[in-house]
Order: C-alpha cells, then structure tokens, then sequence
C-alpha cells in the first residue's frame, strides 16, 4: 500500500507542480524575455515555444493521470481502500479527462488556428474574428489545466489526512 500511496503522491506533484511552474514562470518568461530582446515576431515565437513546452508535457501528465488512477483503482481493489475511494477515483479520472482533452482537442485547434494566422494573434485586430476564436479557446485551455491543479490540491488534502 505504501507503494501505491508514494506513486499517487508522485504522480500528483509532478502533474499539478509542473503546470503551475508552466503557468507561472515558463510561460511569463518565455513572453519577456522576446519582448524584451524585442526579438521580431517575439509574441509569435514565445507562443510556439511555450506550446512545444506545453504538448511535452501533456505526455506527462497523461502518465501521471494514468498512474494516478491505476494506484486508486489498486488500493481501492486490494484494500484498506482510502477514504471516499470513490469519489477520488472520480476526481482523478475528470482530472485525466480535462488534461486529455486539453492536449488533444484545444492544443491542436490552437496550434491549427495558429499556423492559418501566420503572426501573433495580438497582431490582429481586435475585431478579428480569429483573434476572438483564439482567445476563446486560450481561455478554454486555462480553465482545463486549472482542473487537474485544484483537483490535485484536493487529492494530496486527502492523502495526508489518511
């Protein structure tokens, strides 16, 4: 059981640590550092490379999800199954879902939308409606990503109190 509870704990750290540190310095970085340099199209080329850093580690985060649920579905099946099993199962697997979406759905219509624009969508117009559509599904890709991070607060909360 040990086994099992230290891979879900991992499992969790790597997954909400890495999106937060995604979040909160890579991304931010990535955007001042070009900005800064006043490299051209620097707003184009800190988005491709935050979204090559993103897509590697949706792989990631999919391993950690799937480890994450093979070790609650484990102790769950083995036993003494932690409290509310059920419900944490449940929560990891929209966890799982939410990220897999993300990567799969909004990333690569991101990434399309993208590649039809050729600059920075801040270049555009505001009335663009592809800059419209980006930001929407920027905002979409947000809320997604915010999910397996509260989800992970609240699992390792459980985890600590059994």
């Amino acid at each position: 059981m040990l086994a099992l509870r230290y891979a879900a704990l991992l499992a969790l750290v790597v997954w909400a640590g890495g999106l937060i540190a995604l979040g909160s310095v890579a991304a931010p970085s990535a955007f001042d550092v070009l900005a800064a340099r006043q490299v051209a199209d620097g707003r184009a080329i800190a988005g491709a490379i935050f979204g090559e850093t993103l897509r590697r580690f949706h792989q990631i985060a999919y391993f950690c999800g799937g480890v994450l649920l093979l070790s609650l579905i484990a102790r769950r099946i083995l036993g003494p199954r932690p409290r509310r099993a059920g419900i944490r199962v449940g929560l990891a697997f929209i966890m799982l879902v939410a990220t897999l979406y993300s990567g799969l759905v909004v990333a690569r219509r991101i990434q399309t939308l993208q590649r039809e624009m050729g600059v920075a969508p801040s270049t555009l117009e505001s009335t663009d409606p592809r800059r419209a559509e980006f930001g929407r599904l920027h905002a979409t890709s947000t809320v997604l990503l915010l999910i397996p991070i509260v989800g992970s607060l609240a699992l390792i909360w459980w985890e600590l109190r059994d």
